[in-house]
């Protein structure tokens, strides 16, 4: 018997925890009922990895320099480590916590959640047949083979909080919001009735731990199909059973109040870490989705967005227009799935690409000469890759066979086919070939190794020269007792002065960033008010040439323009003021430190640190209501009388409906970015100050003990340098 969730204290202790003996990969444990739908593990052919040798080099160059940084952890140490073997033992664990995300884009329907299966190697993971009501991102962990936690099995759910409930309830949203903004008193009143309908089925499902629930988490230690459905999956109530509303197994139970799913789970196929997220259809009635895919999407650094070969980029894609285009075009992978739908995909695939290219280079098109850089565009079905992984090839509708054979003959005759395609030894191997995932596979993993894993083992190698420098001086000043200005002077003539170094660095470095900020906010502000004043000029030529009669509508795009292009120049200065910041502050840190010890420590080879990217300013992909030309929007312009009636309204529907999206912009973003330059700095400054400290340390050590701990392991420790050297000179980079 197990305890209801409910009754479990949210958060760190999981609600029930289940270990069996399960195969690697599958989830582990049972649900509390005895009609579990079991998630069937994948009959898997042999090409699964195709696609994933960027990956895999990856995974061999963290092995590699997690091996070169372990030979640099003093022997001695390993009871009581010191300062310098905290930091090399924090950089492993930095290596061992590498999981790059990729987020999912789409419309309800679209094939997202198959497609996410699929990639996950578990055909029926994610329930896939049903259209959720809840806003939930469910994203998936998936550990490679070997890892330390591979074999563990778990399950976190984040439930909303009041603060979202009530602004649904009052305001009904951010669709709400527009409607009440535009006099469509009708329309919210709508919007509130099914809002407060939605709050009464919770409230009747879960009781008096309603009130209770929000803001908190479920944590399993394992997770099944019923316990996922259970927590994001409502669809038209099937399997609820309201007349026991403690049913803990009842099949959406929590789903209306869910914001977030995180599964954790092992892959066979995968090299390396990797989350994906599932984010629920941009295509929203309340539009809650479409805030919680921004977020997601924020805390990815690559997306893919997926299209139904059917109605590939129809109108009722322009939200997904938006986020592309607040990504650069290597963010995003475009992939256009069921082409297992098609009647005849070899002659439909190409003029379903040439229409797709035609549409997005008009609307990523950002006012300046030339065509704008497309993201990579892909076709496949996540159909047939489920079939594949449940080795149910066979029993293909007919249709979808015909649409298979279609494409494999047109793909092996292609002369760009590729190499992977000849090679295949089974019909299994070409199916999951023509499926398209080891195509989507590659584009992922080439930009995860460059945008992603280079960077990342480009910093850990340069701070593990560092740290090891430091060591080789350290040993220098025990063995000879001293420094080269005599007696070392005490630990804390020097811990005061790297403290006021770090703090004044600090303090110029916020005030360097401000500045940039602020020309930023007023550059932004100035756009916003140019287009609210042009977009009003443009109504009111509209009205004296053409009259109330005929419907006025205002493309939003020029202020996304103008205000992506003000982002990016504020990202590049704050970058460049960063970088000069960071090497200042590490040469002062250097100065102080000779200063100090003397020729003891000129060795040290000081890495500056390299300033983080600014996150992609996803913000102006939300939705407002010029984009929108629905029966309330229409009905307010033949609501409205007089022509400055129609002005002022106008704008300041226009100045409400933008205020949010400038606040994510000029606040919360550039808060994140301006958090993140100074945290970097900070970590860099405060590993110099413990590198101070062990160096400090080894004035009063045995010199005899610092020559033990090296115990002939002299060559190892070389060829641990070299390996981080090699790691630390950038690719494009000349051989020094």
């Amino acid at each position: 018997m197990f305890a209801d969730p409910l009754s479990a204290q949210t958060s760190s202790t999981p609600a029930t925890q289940v270990t069996t003996g399960s195969p690697a990969g599958s989830p582990t444990g049972h649900p509390p009922s005895g009609h579990a739908t079991s998630l069937r593990a994948a009959d898997r052919p042999s090409n699964l990895s195709a696609g994933l040798a960027p990956l895999e080099d990856v995974a061999k160059q963290i092995a590699e320099l997690d091996d070169a940084i372990a030979a640099l952890q003093s022997k001695s140490s390993a009871a009581q480590p010191g300062p310098i073997d905290k930091k090399l033992a924090a950089l492993r664990a930095q290596l061992a916590a590498f999981e790059p995300s990729v987020t999912l884009l789409g419309q309800v329907k679209s094939g997202k959640t198959t497609l996410v299966n699929a990639m996950a190697g578990w055909a029926d993971l994610l329930p896939s047949d049903v259209t959720p009501w809840t806003s939930v991102v469910t994203s998936l962990h998936l550990r490679p083979k070997g890892h330390a936690t591979a074999m563990q099995t778990s399950a976190s759910f984040r439930f909303m909080t009041a603060e979202e409930w009530d602004r649904l309830l009052h305001k009904g949203g951010r669709i709400g919001e527009m409607a009440g903004r535009a006099g469509a008193e009708s329309e919210l009143q709508k919007i509130q009735t099914q809002i407060t309908e939605m709050r009464h089925r919770a409230e009747t499902r879960l009781g008096r731990k309603f009130e209770l629930l929000m803001g908190q988490s479920h944590d399993y230690g394992y997770f099944d199909k019923n316990l996922i459905e259970r927590y994001i999956c409502l669809g038209d109530d099937f399997g609820i059973d309201d007349r026991d509303p403690e049913a803990t197994d009842a099949q959406g139970r929590f789903a209306d109040i869910t914001r977030s799913a995180d599964l954790y789970l092992g892959s066979d196929s995968l090299p390396c870490g990797l989350c994906l997220r599932d984010t629920p259809g941009v295509n929203d009635t309340f539009m809650m989705r479409e805030q919680i895919t921004i977020q997601a999407l924020r805390d990815s650094s690559l997306c893919v967005v997926v299209l139904s070969a059917a109605q590939a980029l129809s109108s009722v894609d322009l939200g997904l227009i938006r986020m592309l285009s607040t990504l650069q075009a290597e963010q995003a992978v475009i992939f256009v799935n069921r082409i297992d739908e098609l009647a005849d995909p070899a002659a439909q695939i190409p003029e379903i690409e040439a229409s797709l290219r035609a549409t997005l280079r008009t609307a990523l098109r950002d006012g300046q000469s030339g065509d704008p850089v497309l993201p990579q565009i892909l076709f496949g079905s996540a159909y047939w890759a489920a079939r594949v992984l449940t080795g149910e090839t066979e029993a293909m509708v007919p249709a979808s066979s015909s649409a298979l054979l279609n494409w494999a003959e047109h793909s092996a005759r292609a002369p760009d086919a590729p190499e992977r395609l000849t090679a295949v030894s089974s019909a299994q191997e070409m199916i999951w070939e023509l499926s398209g995932l080891p195509a989507l596979f590659e584009a992922l993993s080439d930009r995860i190794a460059t945008r992603e894993a280079q960077p990342m083992l480009q910093q850990i190698a340069e701070s593990a020269i560092t740290l090891a420098s430091a060591q080789e001086a350290a040993q220098g000043v025990a063995i000879a007792g001293t420094g080269s200005h005599g007696a070392t002077a005490p630990l804390a003539d020097l811990l005061p002065n790297l403290e006021a170094l770090a703090a004044r660095h600090l303090h110029a470095l916020d005030a360097e960033v401000d500045t940039v900020l602020t020309a930023f906010a007023e550059r932004a502000d100035r756009a916003h008010a140019t287009f609210v004043e042009r977009a009003t000029h443009a109504l009111i030529a509209h009205l004296e040439d053409q009259g109330e009669g005929r419907v006025w509508s205002y493309d939003p795009a020029g202020l996304r323009i103008l205000l992506r292009g003000a982002y990016s120049v504020m990202g590049t200065r704050v970058q460049n003021v960063a970088r000069k910041r960071y090497e200042a502050a590490v040469t002062d840190a250097a100065g102080l430190l000779f200063d100090h010890f003397g020729e003891a420590v000129a060795g040290i080879r000081l890495a500056v640190p390299e300033p983080p990217a600014p996150g992609a300013p996803v913000a102006l992909a939300q939705a407002i209501a010029l984009d929108f030309n629905d029966s309330w929007w229409t009905g307010w312009w033949r609501r409205m009388r007089g022509y400055q009636a129609f002005a002022k309204t106008f704008r300041r529907l226009i100045e409400g409906e933008t205020e949010d999206f400038m606040h994510q912009l000029k606040t919360v973003q550039t808060e994140t970015l301006r958090r993140d330059m100074r945290a970097r700095l900070a970590e860099s400054l405060h590993t110099l100050c413990q590198i101070a400290a062990q160096i400090q340390e080894a004035t009063d050590a045995d010199p005899r003990a610092m020559l033990a701990d090296d115990n002939g392991d002299t060559p190892v420790r070389h060829a641990a340098l070299q390996v981080l050297l090699r790691h630390a000179q950038a690719p494009e980079a000349p051989a020094p």
